[in-house]
């Protein structure tokens, strides 16, 4: 599985049944869904007489020979079998580790072991509900730093010392949800805030229970108090009407001094296409309003249009965000809205500065409520949100700084701290995966080595039928990490000699390889495990020398006429 034989056409793309099996497996080719029982056939025997004990007198060579004998006998097992290969063939390693197999009636069609494995799969997430939770929390924090760009005149200064800015936190919000699975259906969440403005401040709890009623929906009973307002009981619902359309209801009672205070929300939801959302929003209670909008998300760019008209707040609103293709995910946004309470234009940026965390700013300027920085760190579950506002007019330097600033901070962090912190990660995970897959690797270049020597003498022959009608010769080929960039200079080199392992996979004068990692090729292993590799061959044909590099899944074919050497002068 993962391995390769001279002239057959199979192939297994995904981990073999067992660690053991890599090495001297089944080939490479066509898909093991297409590969018929034949091209499996020829491909076992065409292994099993490579490494047939028999078929070697030298005590040690005839004992590797054993070895990696059984080893295809085990992957052939696996691959000859109907059921036990569509479980392989769909889900790899795991679905055959999976419990419960034993007792699934044989003869059943890949789409029935695939429903039945996500049963199973479903039967162990059960087991393990209690001990999940999803948290997620928010901290804000405010800064008033308008003393920066819009100070007070001097003789209002009474306090000495005070020559510098005065930047202050103004406000400030904590908040904090966990989810706990009680059943299948049936979930619980905690949730809590606190919130404090210019020494004002207060604090709530939520306890909701949500229920699964169907496929199509679902309900949540919400309970809450707090020190500024008083008890708070809701509902909740939500119904898939159509295939396209859904309606999500909310009401609530929140009891306080002034009384009972009732509120109810409606959204009406439906999908234009494939990437647009039409929402419809009704609201009514402390703050009406009629809301109406319309979001198109695609893989490069998230477009948003809204208008509603309301008690205090009527506004029109349109943003776009646009989303490069890079490995940072970077994303850059921009906005204006429009209403009764003035102007508000904002544009901004996010990036992927780790695995888990996104860092973005944004700078809004509106009048009458001025000019304000924005900066938001998600990491995982949890948002870190910091607006600064930097004055309550329009001026240029504000806008400047509030422009400027953070790209200059954002790139001399990255450059300071955030690429030499990746870097360093990522060799302490290389180093950890290199520790937790040494055993095995060891074991994968044990059995390359000794797949080399059981080679020699079919090599011997096929560099015999090759060279009397001027075919294909494999002169040199290497396998690993090469370092062709200058600037890796202290970078090095983890290559293999994999010459007579390609060579034993030459038929007819061609050397097919398909779209999969070549560290499971007979002969070969890994030499810089979770490190890009490559396969570096230079060969002989019709007499003349080509060479080729093609990256570790890339599909290789030789010979080709690109390939040649030009020894032109």
């Amino acid at each position: 599985m993962g391995n390769g034989v001279p002239g057959a056409k199979v192939k297994v793309t995904r981990e073999p049944p067992q660690g053991s099996l890599r090495s001297p497996s089944l080939p490479r080719g066509h898909p093991a869904s297409e590969a018929s029982c034949e091209e499996l056939k020829a491909a076992y025997r065409r292994l099993c007489m490579l490494y047939h004990p028999d078929k070697h007198r030298d005590p040690e060579l005839k004992s590797q020979a054993e070895r990696l004998f059984n080893l295809v006998h085990q992957a052939y097992e696996v691959l000859s079998d109907p059921q036990t290969r569509a479980i392989y063939d769909i889900y790899g390693k795991r679905g055959l580790e999976m419990e419960g197999w034993e007792v699934v009636e044989r003869r059943r069609t890949p789409a029935e072991i695939r429903e039945e494995f996500e049963r199973l799969q479903r039967e162990r997430e059960e087991r393990r509900l209690q001990q999940r939770t999803n948290p997620k929390g928010t901290i804000s924090v405010g800064i008033d730093a308008t003393d920066l760009f819009d100070r007070y005149e001097e003789e209002y200064e009474d306090v000495s010392g005070s020559g510098f800015p005065q930047i202050e936190i103004n406000k400030m919000h904590i908040s904090q949800s966990i989810e706990a699975p009680l059943t299948a259906s049936d979930t619980a969440i905690l949730s809590g805030s606190l919130s404090t403005q210019n020494g004002n401040g207060g604090g709530s709890i939520n306890f909701a229970l949500r229920r699964v009623t169907s496929a199509k929906g679902w309900g949540e009973l919400e309970f809450g108090a707090g020190d500024l307002q008083g008890p708070l009981f809701g509902l909740k619902l939500f119904r898939n009407l159509t295939p396209r359309c859904f309606v999500t209801t909310h009401c609530a009672l929140q009891f306080s001094s002034r009384g009972i205070r009732p509120g109810l929300t409606t959204v009406l939801a439906r999908n234009l296409d494939k990437n647009t959302v039409g929402y419809l929003q009704w609201r009514w209670g402390v703050q009406s309003a009629m809301n109406t909008s319309i979001v198109r998300d695609t893989k490069t760019s998230h477009f948003t249009v809204a208008l509603q008209l309301g008690i205090p707040h009527s506004f029109a609103l349109i943003s776009y965000q646009h989303k490069f293709q890079d490995d940072d995910q970077t994303r850059v946004k921009g906005s204006l809205k429009a209403g009764f309470f003035g102007t508000v234009v904002e544009y901004g940026a996010e990036r992927k500065i780790s695995r888990h965390s996104v860092l973005g700013a944004a700078v809004s300027i509106g009048v009458p409520q001025g000019v304000s920085l924005k900066i938001k760190l998600n990491r995982a579950s949890q948002t870190y949100f910091f607006p600064v506002h930097l004055t309550d007019q329009l001026l240029p330097s504000a806008v400047f700084y509030a422009t400027v600033g953070p790209l200059v901070v954002y790139f001399a962090l990255h450059r300071l701290v955030i690429r030499p912190y990746l870097r360093a990660q990522k060799e302490k995970e290389l180093e950890k995966q290199r520790e937790s897959t040494a055993t095995d690797i060891l074991q994968k270049k044990q059995e390359a080595e000794a797949a080399v020597r059981l080679m020699q003498e079919s090599v011997r022959r096929i560099i015999e039928a090759e060279e009397s009608r001027m075919g294909l010769i494999i002169v040199n080929a290497w396998y690993g990490k090469f370092v062709n960039d200058k600037s890796k200079k202290s970078e090095k080199v983890k290559v293999i000699d994999v010459t007579v392992p390609l060579q034993c996979l030459v038929k007819d004068s061609k050397l097919i390889l398909t779209e999969a990692s070549k560290a499971g090729l007979p002969g070969f292993y890994d030499p810089c495990v979770g490190e890009e590799k490559n396969l570096k061959v230079l060969y002989q044909f019709r007499g003349v020398l080509h060479q080729v590099m093609a990256l570790d899944s890339e599909a290789l074919r030789i010979p080709k006429q690109s390939h040649r050497i030009d020894t032109d002068g």
